[in-house]
C-alpha cells in the first residue's frame, strides 16, 4: 500500500497532464477505448482465474456479467464517440434574436471511481469507459474485497496505459480514500458499493464541492401479480436472484406474491433452481460462493428468521450457501429491513395492492423493481405508485445491459445514471455558449426602457 505523500504526488502529475489538453482530442479518445479493449481481450483468461479466485465465478458468467458487459460498453462508445463530442445545436428565444445556442461538452477533468466487490471488473471499467470517452484523466481504486482481480486490473492498466493518464491505487479503502480525498480535489466521484460508505464519500466530497455519482443498493422487491405467468417469472426471478451467489446489488431482495398463485409460484421457485445448478449446487461448476467470511456469517443469519422452503444447505470451508427460499417471515425480522445481498430470498404473500404497495414504501427508494403481470393497468399504477431507481416488467436485471437506458438509483439508492451516452455525459459538463449576430442590434433592449413594456412583454412572454 502507497503512503499518502507519494499518491498526492502521483495525483498532482495527473493533474498536470490534464491541464495539458493531451485527453481532450478525439483521437486520442478513441486511442484509448481502442487500447482498453484489446487489454480486455487479451487478458481473458488471466480476468475469469481471477474473478474465480474471488467469488468462483464459472468463465461463462464472468463473460455474460464482467467481460462481456464491459466490451458491449466500448462498442458503444466507439461508435458513437465521435457523435457524443459534437456540439448539440439547441433553440434560442426571440429576446435574443438574432441568435445561435449551443451545448458543448468539456471533460470534467482528473476523476476517481471506487468499484465493488461482486462484480469487481466490470463496475470499475464500464465507469471507466465513460470517463475515458469524457476526456478526463482517471485515478481507479478497486475493491480490497477482491484482491484477485484488485491485483491484476493494477497490473493490466499499468503495462497498457501512462500513469499520469489512468493510475489504479490499490489497498484499505477506509484508509486510502479518505487520504486522497482530503488531499487532493478531483473533479468527479463515482461510487458504487453500500450506502454507509457512500454517505462517507458525499460527506468528504461536500467540503469541497465535488460533484459525485452513488450507484448503491436497496431492497428490491419483485411483485408477482394474479395474472403473471408464473412459469416465466420464477424463471427470471430465480435467475436474477442467484446468478453471482445473490450478490448483486439490483437481485430481487425479496417476492411479494399474490396468495392465490402462492404455492404454484413457490414450486416454481424450487423446480427451476433444481434446473439450473442441480440437486447439489455446491457441486455445480455454476454456482458461486459468498465473496468473504464475514459476509458469510451475516447472511447466514437470516436463515432463522423464516421456515425455509428450500435450500438451507451451508458448508463455512467453502463460503456455500445454497439458493435458498423463505416463507412465514415475520414483518419486522431483521431480513426485512436490511439488503441481503446474498442467495436467499424470501417470499411474502399478499392479498391486495394496498398491502404490497405497503410493504414496498417500508423500504423505500429501491435501486430496482420488478413487476410480473399481464396487465397494462396494473403495470401503469405500480410504475406511476412507486419511486424506484430502474426496473423491468417480466423480467429480472437485463436492464443493466441496455446501454440505452440509463442506470441509477434514487435517493436512499443513489445519485445520478451512467451506460452508454448516460455515462458520458455524467462525466462531462454541458457548457452552453450563445453567439449573437452583429448586423442586428435593436434598441428596445437598451435604456431608457420607458414606454417599451408593451414590446419587452411580448417578446420576453
Amino acid at each position: 500500500m502507497q503512503n499518502i505523500p507519494d499518491t498526492i504526488s502521483q495525483l498532482t502529475r495527473i493533474r498536470h497532464f490534464f491541464e495539458s489538453g493531451a485527453s481532450k482530442h478525439y483521437s486520442f479518445r478513441k486511442q484509448q477505448l481502442k487500447r482498453l479493449k484489446e487489454m480486455v481481450l487479451r487478458n481473458e483468461e488471466a480476468i475469469f482465474n481471477a474473478l474465480y479466485a474471488d467469488l468462483r465465478k464459472s468463465k461463462e458468467e464472468c463473460y455474460v456479467t464482467e467481460n462481456g458487459l464491459v466490451l458491449s460498453e466500448l462498442k458503444t462508445a466507439l461508435k458513437n464517440l465521435k457523435t457524443w463530442m459534437k456540439p448539440e445545436t439547441t433553440c434560442t428565444n426571440l429576446i435574443n434574436f438574432p441568435s445561435f445556442s449551443k451545448i458543448y461538452h468539456d471533460p470534467l477533468g482528473v476523476v476517481l471511481i471506487i468499484g465493488a466487490w461482486n462484480y469487481p471488473l466490470q463496475l470499475l471499467l464500464i465507469p471507466l469507459i465513460s470517463a475515458i470517452a469524457g476526456g478526463n484523466c482517471v485515478v481507479l481504486k478497486p475493491s480490497e474485497l477482491a484482491p484477485a482481480t484488485a491485483k491484476l486490473i493494477e497490473k493490466m492498466i499499468t503495462d497498457s496505459f501512462p500513469e499520469e493518464y489512468i493510475k489504479v491505487i490499490n489497498g484499505e479503502g477506509e484508509t486510502i480514500v479518505p487520504g486522497m480525498m482530503n488531499s487532493f480535489r478531483f473533479d468527479h466521484v463515482f461510487y458504487t458499493g453500500s450506502a454507509g460508505v457512500g454517505k462517507s464519500i458525499y460527506k468528504m466530497a461536500a467540503e469541497k464541492l465535488i460533484p459525485v455519482t452513488l450507484e448503491l443498493g436497496g431492497k428490491s422487491p419483485a411483485i408477482v401479480e394474479e395474472d403473471a405467468d408464473i412459469t416465466i417469472a420464477a424463471k427470471r426471478i430465480v435467475l436474477g436472484k442467484f446468478i453471482n451467489a445473490g450478490q448483486t446489488c439490483i437481485a430481487p431482495d425479496y417476492v411479494l406474491v399474490h396468495e392465490n398463485v402462492k404455492e404454484n409460484f413457490l414450486q416454481a421457485l424450487s423446480d427451476n433452481i433444481k434446473k439450473f445448478w442441480g440437486e447439489h449446487p455446491k457441486q455445480s461448476a455454476d454456482y458461486g460462493r459468498i465473496i468473504s467470511q464475514k459476509r458469510f456469517e451475516k447472511i447466514c443469519s437470516y436463515l432463522n428468521e423464516g421456515e425455509i422452503f428450500t435450500g438451507g444447505e451451508i458448508d463455512s470451508k467453502e463460503l456455500f450457501i445454497a439458493p435458498t427460499i423463505l416463507v412465514n417471515i415475520s414483518a419486522d425480522a431483521t431480513i426485512m429491513h436490511e439488503e441481503i445481498f446474498g442467495p436467499v430470498l424470501p417470499v411474502i404473500p399478499y392479498s391486495t395492492t394496498q398491502e404490497a404497495v405497503k410493504i414496498v414504501k417500508y423500504n423505500d427508494n429501491p435501486l430496482a423493481l420488478y413487476l410480473f403481470t399481464r396487465s397494462n393497468k396494473i403495470e401503469q399504477s405500480w410504475i406511476n405508485t412507486i419511486s424506484f431507481g430502474n426496473g423491468c416488467v417480466n423480467n429480472v436485471a437485463w436492464h443493466f445491459t441496455n446501454h440505452y437506458l440509463p442506470f441509477g438509483g434514487i435517493a436512499q439508492s443513489g445519485t445520478g445514471a451512467y451506460h452508454g451516452k448516460y455515462g458520458f455525459l455524467t462525466f462531462t459538463h454541458a457548457k452552453p455558449v450563445m453567439k449573437t449576430a452583429s448586423w442586428f442590434d435593436p434598441a428596445i433592449k437598451y435604456p431608457p426602457l420607458t414606454g417599451k413594456l408593451k414590446w419587452i412583454k411580448r417578446m420576453i412572454g
